[in-house]
């Protein structure tokens, strides 16, 4: 096992800041600086804590996330008094969609404070979201509950939510395609095949198809990828029906 002293110690001879851009984020000194290293250690580090269990963000990301959604669905109630379960379990799922933190994580430049093996330049895009939850977990059990939403309503909601310009916003054009055609009783399909391009990164390509008839096509790095970029075309294709399901 390694030494979990001698590899936090390690961060900071590295990066002897770690402390004061952590308090510059949180506009405060941290209580408890454990909570924090834990939250930027990432699981290539491969080391244990005393009792021999992973010491990573991961738990933390966990926590972090349970704690955002009570504090965005407290909002949410209070804010729209008439919004019905559905609604709110809509809306809440726009302000913490993946996009939303990794964009909240990038701004903050949480991935400066990450100790890993892997270069940042190989991470993809969702370690900035979950190095986010991972910071409010750690926020959450450094300065309880109530620092905890002080801090997610400054650095998101105030920001960040405006109710009328969210009822508007699309998370996953391909959920919303399929609930379309579920209420529309329309057939899909997402054919996906290897697209043997020329490039160095392994692309895939789908065509969508609605009632036998392809509607949009689309190539990305990955499969999801493609298919939401797809979706996203057959959206704009039956814009007046399809938008009025958002």
């Amino acid at each position: 096992m390694k030494n979990i002293r001698n590899i936090l110690n390690s961060r900071f001879k590295r990066n002897g800041n770690f402390f004061m851009q952590l308090t510059k984020i949180l506009e405060s000194k941290p209580k408890e600086i454990k909570y924090y290293r834990r939250a930027f250690t990432h699981r290539s580090m491969n080391i244990k804590d005393s009792k021999g269990n992973p010491f990573n963000y991961e738990r933390l990301e966990f926590l972090g996330d349970a704690m955002l959604s009570s504090v965005i669905a407290s909002h949410l109630y209070l804010e729209v008094p008439g919004g019905d379960e559905g609604y709110l379990t809509k809306m809440r799922s726009k302000i913490v969609s993946r996009e939303h933190l990794n964009e909240l994580g990038k701004q903050l430049n949480l991935i400066d404070l990450v100790e890993s093996k892997i270069p940042p330049g190989q991470f993809g895009d969702n370690i900035h979201g979950n190095l986010f939850e991972a910071l409010i977990g750690a926020i959450f059990l450094d300065r309880g509950y109530k620092y905890c939403e002080k801090f997610i309503t400054k650095r998101l909601i105030i920001p960040h939510v405006d109710i009328e310009t969210l009822e508007g916003k699309v998370i996953s054009y391909k959920s919303l395609l399929i609930e379309w055609c579920q209420k529309e009783k329309k057939t899909f399909n997402y054919h996906v095949y290897d697209d043997t391009g020329n490039d160095e990164i392994r692309h895939f390509s789908v065509k969508l198809s609605i009632d036998d008839k392809v509607v949009a096509k689309a190539r990305a790095t990955s499969k999801k990828k493609a298919e939401e970029k797809a979706s996203k075309r057959a959206f704009f294709a039956f814009q007046s029906t399809m938008s009025k399901m958002i």
